[in-house]
């Protein structure tokens, strides 16, 4: 049976990799080809498209987006006719129409799914990941099996087309106008758009319109699968339908009928996400077997409903929803059993409910960290209180006061009054659980291994623990039988006889053999037991610990776009985080109706989760080269989220609000704050120094109050970092100025500064951060002939508006033959120093060959 078993499991295994081998070498583009050229030449080229909208349409502030099917397509532009050699193809693509006004939002709110339309525009390839271990938006659409985002401008850029009545977006459009209205209902019921929003997630699956910052307190807390139609809403779904179908009489052969036949309809209504198509597939099957009386097992199920779902579509099987939905289900069907025991003599429903948080806890705590990189403390008791909350009260009140919000709008205000009043209960909960930081953990990404591993020794640990249970229970439940037994008549004349003695654990034996024999197993279930314990808390141990430490310092450029951030880790361990980026926001005033419901902002998308995922726990020290936006602005979610030790700055403010928010924010966390100056030193371990070289300290009159600069990029901090036998230049967006007050007193003071014990200048040093992303107005010759980078480091966003890095300015790196790594062509760019060298590694590979790693 076993070498069967191992047969069958190597023959599904060997199935399952050739259907995604095959899956996998179909999945690529027919565009290059229908336009007859190579796909790099694709790239920013004009064309005219054919095809359906393939999904809803969302429009969101100045930009529309959904996804088209393409039946057409060829080349647009002055030289091109209309429809001269349009090629008939099938492919999904991503559409993005920036919107030129406010009333082209209505014209876009009226485009829906399954409309035939012309649209003019560029062919654009999905970005690839610019920081290591970052979000690979290509990789992504490629699951989706997208290759191109087209771009179009304005909403004159698409033309609707006549269109069959019946096509294969017909029954989607029909769904997509009932979730619109049952919307609409959710609002008229509900006062508040913040309500309605939350019960349209809630119920409906509907997440656009879901409050961003309620959003992200629920994920701090884990609660998100609240938020999401899950398996927990289709069994809620099932249970009430048959409940229902109960009290009218209805038999129980046609009720599992019914029901089974309901529940793809409420899939789809809900928007058929892989953890909701799972559970219907499930529920299906159990309602199946449930009425021929066959196939009750859960876990056969669950093994049938994720075949079903990899054979339509194999790239499930990397949708972070998928495993968090396959996983959690499997391990309450795996775990449960065995945390049954611990809670047998609990009331029974606090028991279960308490059996099943912990379970569903301790199950998906591993792809939890290893996905999100966080967990808090508080979510055993967020999950305890509120899941039955919101599953058995908020939900099903929200459910119905839609429902009748469709016969008697008052009754449906008025049934939703207690489900707000909960709401806000709820609200209110979730953030005084997230007011103190100090119960968020934070884990690096771990490996598949230290996953499965984690998973093992739980098994491990609850098995032993039962065991040892069951044995308590068991001796107890002897003993009493034995001191009932021996004050009986009965049991007086049984113990006579050997053969009722030994069934009476009464039989005459060797002294002490058999309390040998007891103590020895156990002794054995209790060394399995520890071992377990410790080995499953070793784990945990490891996979907590920040990666790297030992005598490397790693200095990391990350790519933030048209801005700067650098983190260093140093060979003590210590993380210091010089700028942190920031992105431009343009939609004030007149333009107010271009600002998006949850705009891109690179401290909160990029370096918050780059941090966590490389398990910095804390920061030991925030560097701020000066205050403008491009280097600031990423901060404020940095130290929303961290616990900082220090904050350097360059002493000066500027007339920006989010920069004083800043600032007092760090004030408020009891950050120390420190002026950066020239000639100031800090250590953040043994084998690291920082040496701040500008800007110079202000005037005596002038340091009580700390002045107000517009113009920032002049008093940048600049500084030098020794580390490992290595130096590294930071200069933020010193300007040419700057360079040159500060060479003249390097120069005038050099050996004064040599007996203060700074060490030398005017050396070569190994490693220098371009000023001001290249500018013009800054890195003069001078400044270079004087520092002489081996390496020079440009951060800078592709395709900015302001021409960076400026030409000459490059050649001015060439011409002293320093090697030159940029953000926008390479992404991120890491350093690590050992013992006096360098290795330098990049995110994107610029040719095929090209081993991102170069030793100096």
């Amino acid at each position: 049976m076993p070498i069967r078993h191992m047969v069958l499991l190597w023959l599904a295994f060997s199935g399952g990799g050739l259907h995604w081998y095959w899956h996998d070498m179909h999945n690529d583009s027919s565009i290059p080809d229908a336009l007859h050229v190579s796909s790099s030449m694709v790239e920013d080229m004009p064309v005219q498209a054919a095809g359906l909208i393939a999904s809803e349409v969302q429009v969101d502030g100045d930009r529309t987006q959904f996804e088209m099917r393409v039946t057409s397509i060829n080349h647009y532009g002055s030289h091109s006719k209309k429809d001269e050699n349009r090629a008939l193809i099938s492919e999904q693509v991503i559409v993005h129409i920036k919107l030129a006004s406010k009333q082209e939002q209505q014209l876009a709110a009226a485009w829906q799914r399954g409309d035939a339309i012309l649209l003019r525009g560029t062919l654009k390839a999905p970005a690839k990941a610019g920081n290591f271990g970052g979000f690979d938006y290509s990789e992504y659409l490629h699951t989706q099996e997208i290759h191109w985002l087209f771009k179009g401008d304005g909403a004159a850029s698409l033309q609707k087309q006549e269109a069959s009545l019946w096509n294969r977006y017909t029954l989607f459009r029909w769904n997509d106008q009932l979730r619109e209205q049952l919307g609409q209902r959710m609002e008229s019921a509900f006062t508040s758009l913040h309500h309605a929003g939350y019960m349209k997630g809630l119920v409906l699956g509907v997440t656009d319109e879901l409050d961003p910052a309620t959003y992200n307190e629920f994920t701090q807390l884990g609660l998100t699968h609240i938020l999401a139609i899950s398996g927990m809403h289709v069994a809620v779904y099932a249970a009430t339908l048959l409940y229902l179908l109960k009290l009218l009489r209805v038999s129980r052969e046609t009720s599992l009928t019914v029901v089974m036949i309901l529940i793809p309809a409420y899939v789809l209504l809900t928007g058929a996400s892989p953890s909701v198509v799972r559970a219907g597939i499930m529920a299906m099957i159990g309602l199946f077997a449930a009425r021929r009386g066959i196939l009750k097992d859960g876990l056969n199920i669950l093994s049938i409903s994720a075949l079903l779902m990899l054979i339509w579509n194999p790239y499930y099987l990397l949708s972070v929803s998928f495993q968090l939905s396959f996983l959690v289900t499997g391990g309450l069907l795996i775990y449960m059993p065995l945390m049954k025991p611990f809670f047998a003599k609990w009331p029974f429903l606090i028991g279960g409910e308490v059996a099943i948080t912990i379970t569903a806890q301790l199950v998906s705590f591993p792809m939890t960290v290893f996905y999100f990189n966080q967990f808090s403390l508080l979510s055993f008791a967020a999950n305890f209180v509120l899941v039955p909350l919101i599953t058995y009260i908020v939900l099903p009140l929200g459910t119905v006061a839609m429902g009748l919000s469709f016969l008697w709008g008052d009754g449906a205000r008025i049934l939703a009054w207690p489900a707000e009043q909960l709401n806000d209960l709820t609200f209110l909960l979730v953030k005084w659980l997230n007011v103190d930081d100090a119960y968020v953990s934070i884990w690096p990404s771990s490996s598949i291994l230290w996953v499965m591993a984690y998973y093992a020794a739980l098994y491990s640990v609850l098995y032993w623990l039962k065991r040892w249970l069951t044995s308590r229970r068991q001796t107890n439940d002897i003993t009493v039988l034995n001191s009932t037994a021996i004050s009986s008549p009965i049991y007086t004349g049984l113990a006579a006889s050997p053969e009722w003695a030994a069934i009476l654990h009464t039989a005459p034996e060797p002294e002490g053999a058999g309390k040998f024999a007891s103590r020895q197993w156990n002794g054995y279930r209790h060394l399995a037991l520890a071992l377990s314990v410790i080995a499953w808390l070793g784990i945990l141990y490891t996979g907590y610990q920040s990666p790297g430490g030992g005598n490397t310092g790693t200095v990391q450029y990350l790519d933030v776009g048209q801005g700067d951030s650098i983190l260093i880790t140093t060979p003590g361990g210590k993380h210091i985080l010089v700028d942190g980026g920031g992105t431009m926001d343009f939609a004030t005033g007149k333009n107010a109706w271009r600002k998006r419901a949850d705009p891109y902002e690179v401290g909160k998308d990029t370096i918050v989760p780059l941090l966590k995922q490389r398990g910095v726990h804390r920061l030991d020290a925030v560097i701020l080269t000066h205050g403008d936006h491009d280097h600031a602005g990423g901060l404020q979610a940095v130290l929303d989220q961290f616990p900082v030790s220090t904050l350097f700055f360059n002493g000066t403010l500027t007339d920006k609000t989010p920069f004083r928010k800043l600032l007092n924010t760090a004030l408020d966390k009891q950050i120390k704050l420190y002026g950066a100056h020239h000639s100031m030193e800090w250590e953040p371990d043994q084998a690291t120094k920082i040496r701040f070289l500008y800007p110079f300290t202000l005037p005596e009159d002038e340091s009580e109050q700390l002045p107000v600069m517009k113009e920032q990029n002049h008093y940048s901090v600049a500084m030098i970092l020794e580390m490992e036998g290595t130096s590294f230049l930071f200069t933020g967006d010193m300007d040419d100025a700057a360079e040159s007050s500060l060479l003249s007193e390097l120069t005038r003071f050099s050996s004064s500064v040599k007996d203060k014990g700074m060490g030398a200048v005017g050396k070569a040093i190994d490693v220098m951060k371009i000023a001001h992303h290249g500018s013009k107005y800054s890195t003069s010759e001078e400044w270079l002939s004087y520092w002489r980078p081996k390496v020079s480091v440009i951060s800078v966003g592709a395709t900015n508006t302001y021409g960076h890095p400026n030409e000459a300015v490059l050649e001015r790196l060439s011409g002293v033959d320093s090697a030159i790594y940029r953000t926008d062509t390479m992404g991120e760019i890491q350093i690590r120093a050992q013992q006096g060298k360098l290795s330098v590694r990049y995110q994107r590979k610029q040719y095929k060959t090209d081993t991102n790693t170069t030793t100096y």
